[in-house]
């Protein structure tokens, strides 16, 4: 059970390279953060799909693995909508702000 949570774990990649960032002058772009960011969540969901393949077509060795795989995949593709909406919810506060 921990080796599974621990495994899940990696999505707090995310927040700590976020974390790493914590002002302009470390020399961080924030494109290339929020790049990096999306390839890995993509490659969760790439990795999840072949997942829920392998179960359809019976080709699948670890049902746990897989199972895993895919709630790693929902949860990654939730935060990063989270992100999204409070980014998306910054911009719209800045551009109803009064210069």
């Amino acid at each position: 059970m921990q080796d599974s949570i621990g495994k899940i774990g990696n999505l707090n990649g995310i927040a700590n390279k976020l974390d790493k960032v914590d002002n302009i002058s470390d020399g961080v772009d924030f494109s290339k953060v929020l790049q990096k960011s999306l390839d890995d969540v993509n490659k969760v969901q790439v990795t999840a799909d072949k997942a829920m393949a392998d179960i359809a077509t019976g080709e699948v060795r670890n049902l746990h693995q897989a199972a895993l795989a895919i709630g790693k995949a929902e949860t990654s593709m939730k935060v990063m909508l989270e992100i999204r909406n409070k980014a998306l919810s910054a911009y719209k506060e800045i551009a109803r702000t009064q210069l």
